[in-house]
C-alpha cells in the first residue's frame, strides 16, 4: 500500500559548542553582534521530513514514496535511499542548486542557533503528483508553492492525506490554513504548532477535529493526544532504553501513524505504534541512524504495551 510523502530532503550539519552562548553574548551589545563559536564536534546527517518519514516506513516494511527536490550534492542521499530500497522516482534533482541544509549549533544548556538554506526545496512546486497506486499521503513542510500545489493535487485526485505543516506553519495566513484543512483528512501537529494553529485560525483542536477524521497532537515526553470521533485519546510514550537525540522523533512518529492508517489498525494501536517508532529514534543520534526489523518493532510494542499491534 503506497504512501506518498510530500516534503523536504535535507542535510543536517550538527555542531556542539562546549560552552554557553550566554557567556559570549553581551545583551547591551546585541545591536553590533559579532561572535564566533569554536565547535570541535561536527556531524552531517540525512534529514528533512520526507526523508525521515520514508526511512521509518521502510523499517516497518511499508511502501514509502517520497516526493521532494534535491540539489547537485544529492548523490550520497540518493545512494542512502537505494540502500534501504526506498522508491525515489519522485525525488527530483534541480540543477544549479544545493539540497536544503540546516546548520545547527547547540550549547551545554541545549540552546540552539540554526541557519537554514532551502536550496532545491524552493523548487518543490516542479513536482506533480501521480495518484497511481497511492492509498494515503502526507503533506509536510516544504517550499510554500509546492505545499499549496500538492494539497490541491491530492484533493483533486482523491488521495486522503495528513496535513503536517511543521516548521512551515508560519508561512501561511489564517485563510490559507483553513484552505489546507478543507482539503485534508487528518491534521498532525506538535504542542507548540497546535497553539499557533489555534491562535492563527481561531479554531481549537476539538473544533478542527469535527471537520476532519482526526487531529493528532504530539506532546514530547508527555506522549500524544488524538482527537477522533468526539473523543480525546491519551497516548502514552513508549519507554526508551536511552535518550540520545530527539531530532526526527516527530517524523518517526508520523511514519507509525501512516502505517497504522493504511493497515486498518485502530486509533489506540496506531498511536502506540507511532510512540514506539519515536522511542526507537530517540535512542540514536541523527534522524536516520536507528535500525530495527519489523519483527523487532513488534516486540518493542509488546514490551511497552502488553499486546501485539498486528
Amino acid at each position: 500500500m503506497t504512501i506518498l510523502i510530500c516534503g523536504s530532503f535535507a542535510y543536517d550539519s550538527i555542531m556542539l559548542f562546549p560552552g554557553r552562548f550566554k557567556e559570549h553574548i553581551l545583551p547591551e551589545q546585541v545591536h553590533i553582534l559579532n561572535v564566533s563559536f569554536l565547535v570541535p564536534s561536527l556531524r552531517r546527517e540525512f534529514g528533512g521530513c520526507a526523508g525521515n518519514i520514508a526511512y521509518n516506513l521502510a523499517l516497518l516494511d511499508g511502501s514509502p514514496l517520497p516526493m521532494a527536490t534535491v540539489g547537485d550534492d544529492s548523490q550520497p542521499y540518493l545512494e542512502h535511499l537505494d540502500r534501504f530500497k526506498i522508491d525515489r522516482r519522485f525525488v527530483r534533482q534541480v540543477p544549479g542548486t544545493l539540497t536544503a541544509q540546516a546548520f545547527i549549533t547547540t550549547d551545554l544548556d541545549d540552546n540552539q542557533i540554526t541557519a537554514f538554506h532551502p536550496g532545491a526545496m524552493s523548487h518543490s512546486h516542479l513536482n506533480r503528483i501521480d495518484p497511481a497506486g497511492v492509498q494515503l499521503g502526507i503533506l509536510g513542510p516544504d517550499g510554500r508553492d509546492g505545499m499549496l500545489q500538492h494539497a490541491e493535487q491530492m484533493s483533486q485526485t482523491g488521495i486522503p492525506f495528513i496535513f503536517d505543516p511543521g516548521q512551515g506553519l508560519p508561512m501561511f495566513e489564517a485563510a490559507e490554513l483553513q484552505w489546507f484543512v478543507e482539503r485534508a483528512h487528518y491534521l498532525a501537529l506538535n504542542d507548540y504548532e497546535a497553539k499557533l494553529m489555534a491562535a492563527k485560525t481561531g479554531s481549537d483542536m476539538e473544533s478542527l477535529a469535527r471537520r476532519l477524521k482526526s487531529v493528532v497532537v504530539t506532546l514530547g515526553a508527555q506522549g500524544s493526544r488524538i482527537h477522533v470521533n468526539g473523543r480525546v485519546l491519551e497516548i502514552p510514550v513508549a519507554p526508551a532504553r536511552a535518550v540520545r537525540d530527539p531530532t526526527g522523533c516527530g517524523d518517526a512518529y508520523r511514519a507509525g501513524l501512516l502505517f497504522g492508517l493504511v493497515h486498518g489498525l485502530d486509533w489506540p494501536t496506531t498511536g502506540r505504534l507511532a510512540a514506539v517508532m519515536g522511542a526507537l529514534k530517540i535512542e540514536q543520534e541523527g534522524a536516520q541512524r536507528h535500525t530495527a526489523a519489523r519483527a523487532q518493532i513488534e516486540e518493542r510494542f509488546l514490551e511497552a504495551f502488553g499486546y501485539r499491534p498486528w
